[in-house]
């Protein structure tokens, strides 16, 4: 009897009744190569092609959502003064970004959004802000991940993963900046803050192919609340001592980024990255008890705890970001990512509404 019954209860098991999920499911598709090749159908289709193709398409809906948004008829603060913080669309977009992002080609990328003015502030490290200041003064090169420490730096060369910076590109960023420092201690007769300070190098530096020249000349401020943690805070640290007195005021962009935030009638966040680029923007928007729209893109995990891998639910969880929006995370390295994201989003729409 016991052996009459096994096989029934091994079937029941295996073929278990399932409920009908195909009305609120999509289908899983990938592209048919057999209809040539059509880069624009292949990334649509990644929505439904499962893993991080659909988290990156997902993703695409969102950043598509923020700028339609942002389209739409929005009320003015007249009382306002500060350009920076004044509301210039129905959605206020954050962008955020680790300096590695201007250190590898997606540096171009990000100029192209903030040259033609898609995003309302950004929020970097020093490195996002030096690494593009350098690039005006000298290229940085493919190497290789696997070159030794020891011959690099015995030649003069920094690695930034299989990137190469010669160490002569840092002295010319010494020679460039310091007279500027100069400049600004003279003119100094409240405290600088990171924010004035990137505007003012990024009109100083004068080159289209910088973020921080489209940045100052657009009028989208660049907060840096770890400025001084890169080759930016070596060169404020030399003139410390060849002509002392220069004063940044960190509080003074702290109350500036936060009430952006406040301020806003919509807040998108689109984060690259993780540490403190991360948090700064997401605690900003926790000062108006979240954001509407999200998208994080990083290859941080949430095992540990950190904030780098934490997913966008721990947000709302915070405040940061609202229990009503549809928040997307992609796995996955940016270089590969963040350039289809861009041509998906932010480029279609500006070729789109240029013609």
């Amino acid at each position: 009897m016991n052996g009459s019954m096994e096989p029934q209860q091994a079937s029941e098991a295996v073929l278990k009744k399932s409920v009908d999920i195909s009305k609120e499911n999509p289908t899983v598709k990938g592209y048919d190569w057999n209809n040539g090749i059509d880069y624009e159908q292949l990334l649509s289709i990644y929505r439904y092609s499962g893993f991080q193709a659909t988290n990156f398409g997902l993703s695409v809906e969102q950043i598509n959502k923020m700028l339609d948004e942002r389209e739409k008829p929005f009320v003015e603060d007249i009382y306002e003064e500060d350009e920076f913080i004044k509301r210039r669309s129905n959605c206020t977009m954050f962008l955020g970004y680790t300096s590695n992002m201007v250190s590898c080609g997606n540096r171009d990328a990000i100029r192209f959004i903030v040259q033609h003015k898609m995003v309302d502030c950004i929020v970097t490290t020093a490195g996002g802000v030096e690494e593009d200041l350098i690039k005006c003064l000298a290229p940085t090169f493919i190497g290789d991940f696997q070159l030794k420490g020891s011959v690099l730096r015995e030649d003069g060369i920094n690695r930034i993963g299989n990137l190469l910076v010669p160490n002569e590109n840092y002295c010319k960023f010494e020679n460039w900046v310091m007279p500027i420092l100069d400049k600004m201690l003279e003119e100094q007769n409240i405290a600088w803050t990171p924010s004035t300070i990137i505007e003012r190098l990024g009109l100083e530096i004068n080159d289209e192919q910088s973020i921080c020249y489209w940045a100052a000349k657009n009028k989208i401020p660049i907060f840096c609340p770890a400025l001084t943690d890169g080759s930016l805070g070596d060169m404020m640290y030399f003139h410390s001592f060849r002509n002392p007195g220069l004063i940044i005021d960190i509080l003074k962009d702290l109350r500036r980024l936060n009430t952006m935030a406040v301020k806003a009638a919509n807040t998108g966040m689109i984060i690259i990255g993780g540490g403190v680029i991360k948090h700064h923007i997401c605690n900003a928007n926790l000062m108006r008890n979240g954001a509407d729209y999200s998208v994080y893109l990083n290859t941080a995990s949430e095992y540990d705890g950190s904030d780098s891998g934490a997913r966008p639910d721990e947000a709302v969880s915070w405040g940061k970001i609202r229990a009503t929006a549809s928040p997307v995370k992609i796995y996955g390295d940016a270089t590969l990512i963040f350039p289809l994201l861009v041509g998906e989003t932010f480029a279609k729409r500006f070729h789109k509404n240029k013609k």
